[in-house]
């Protein structure tokens, strides 16, 4: 178990690369009002993941320099990709879902849970309405892109 597990944390390392090209280049091609609507949802001018961080940090007690941020936005954004990737590979035989559907399920359930629910829920991006369709498009692509990604790379490694 620890085999596939270490399989499926790999593949969703790359799979959140991949994702990370997707979405970027999405997000270069949308409009400047899009643009702008996203920066004003997002509480304190920050990203859910930005924002994650100065938690981490207050919660700490410590103040971390910009060169640091850097590094632990790197390290937050891929452990949240790497550690569900984990957990997908130990279940996903046990998902009783057809092989060619089970990485856009899977995809489709991290950007539900994560960027749609608990972000928000927790205050680290702001309310559904108040992003534009496109946001939740470009996230629900980029998570299938994750998921099928993580999939197969699973399979490839052999897991």
């Amino acid at each position: 178990m620890l085999g596939v597990a270490a399989r499926g944390a790999l593949a969703a390392g790359a799979a959140t690369w991949l994702m990370d090209q997707v979405t970027s280049a999405m997000m270069a091609s949308q409009g400047a009002d899009v643009t702008e609507q996203e920066r004003a949802a997002q509480p304190h001018g920050r990203t859910a993941l930005a924002n994650l961080a100065a938690r981490l940090e207050t919660t700490a007690g410590m103040t971390i320099d910009d060169g640091q941020r850097g590094r632990l936005l790197t390290i937050l954004h891929y452990g949240l990709g790497i550690v569900p990737g984990a957990l997908y590979a130990v279940l996903r035989h046990r998902l009783g879902l057809p092989s060619g559907w089970r990485g856009v399920v899977y995809g489709l359930l991290v950007w539900a849970l994560n960027d749609e629910a608990l972000n928000s829920a927790l205050g680290l991006s702001g309310a559904f309405d108040d992003y534009p369709i496109q946001t939740h498009v470009r996230g629900a692509i980029g998570h299938v892109v994750l998921g099928v990604t993580t999939d197969t790379g699973i399979d490839l490694l052999g897991g």
